[in-house]
């Protein structure tokens, strides 16, 4: 592979952030120096602040610990990848829990003034005139989180060590703002806080040739597409007395299909339906029949969009 151009670098030091403009065709590495430290992860389309990576479109596709060969999601109704992890080193990540907050270190611990990642990300992405409103939830670098079997998230020690690192290219221009997680009393980065170095690289054509492609659909709108595109510029929320609702097949239509079945399709109807439908055999019947549509044609039930079978492009 060609070597990759180094175009900035950067050490961040613990309690601090770093919003980097990283455009299409650049990686940005996040790499430990010392070990053991999460860092949380914010991203923006560079030329529209309103459209940010989502971690609920992200763990929707990739689930919960997503790694090397996923991407990051923006939010609906954009619905496209942004960045793309072309390398993890340590494999452990984490979008399942939220940012840390200072009422999280208040409520806890007593503390009213700590370091905590909500504020890291605000006060960082201030240098491109966001405000805290503007952060949202964060991808959470080199967290190890578990659901345990009685739905419970819990989060465990790390065991990342210095050099370890993760490539994120970006596929669109991008706000990219990560930051040291402020979290020293908990077990998050080991009851610690270290510094972590940045790189931003210029991809290589191998770089480039390596990401999947991703659809390209309809339904991932912008503003062009939205029947009201402008920001609002006050916070006071007041009725727009022109307002018609324009609901998507709205009102919605229903349509009666009777399905005969034989001896031996209603004997497999009787051995698949579910006891929570009761008697109400058509809603029993649908549930089979989807239930079958997701597992042959899905990849995942969740409704996550198929990578690398649809032409990326418009």
């Amino acid at each position: 592979m060609s070597e990759r151009k180094v175009l900035f670098e950067w050490t961040m030091q613990p309690g601090t952030g770093k919003a980097i403009e990283l455009l299409a065709g650049q990686i940005l590495r996040i790499e430990q120096v010392d070990g053991g430290q999460c860092v949380d992860f914010n991203c923006f389309n560079l030329h529209d602040y309103k459209e940010f990576m989502h971690c609920g479109r992200t763990r929707t596709v990739h689930g919960f610990n997503p790694t090397k060969g996923t991407f990051m999601w923006s939010q609906p109704p954009r619905e496209r990848a942004l960045v793309y992890i072309m390398e993890d080193t340590y494999g452990r990540n984490d979008v399942l829990f939220p940012r840390c907050s200072a009422y999280l270190y208040e409520s806890a611990y007593g503390f009213d003034a700590h370091t905590n990642c909500n504020d890291i990300q605000a006060e960082a992405q201030r240098e491109y005139g966001l405000t805290p409103d503007d952060v949202h939830d964060s991808f959470n670098l080199f967290m190890c989180t578990e659901v345990t079997t009685d739905g419970r998230a819990t989060i465990t020690r790390q065991s990342s060590r210095a050099g370890d690192h993760i490539d994120l290219l970006a596929l669109v221009d991008v706000l990219a703002i990560p930051n040291v997680c402020g979290a020293d009393i908990m077990r998050t980065s080991n009851f610690g806080l270290k510094p972590v170095k940045l790189t931003v690289f210029e991809a290589t054509d191998e770089d480039m040739a390596a990401v999947p492609k991703t659809p390209i659909l309809k339904s991932q709108r912008t503003p062009k597409d939205f029947r009201q595109p402008n920001i609002k510029a006050t916070r006071e929320l007041v009725r727009d007395p022109a307002y018609v609702p324009a609901f998507t097949n709205v009102p919605l239509a229903t349509t009666d299909l009777e399905i005969e079945l034989d001896e031996s399709e209603a004997a497999a109807f009787d051995a698949l339906r579910r006891e929570v439908y009761g008697d109400d055999e058509g809603a029993a019947l649908r549930d089979i029949l989807f239930s079958w549509w997701e597992e042959r044609f899905m990849a995942a039930a969740s409704g996550a969009p198929a990578i690398g079978d649809l032409e990326a492009g418009r």
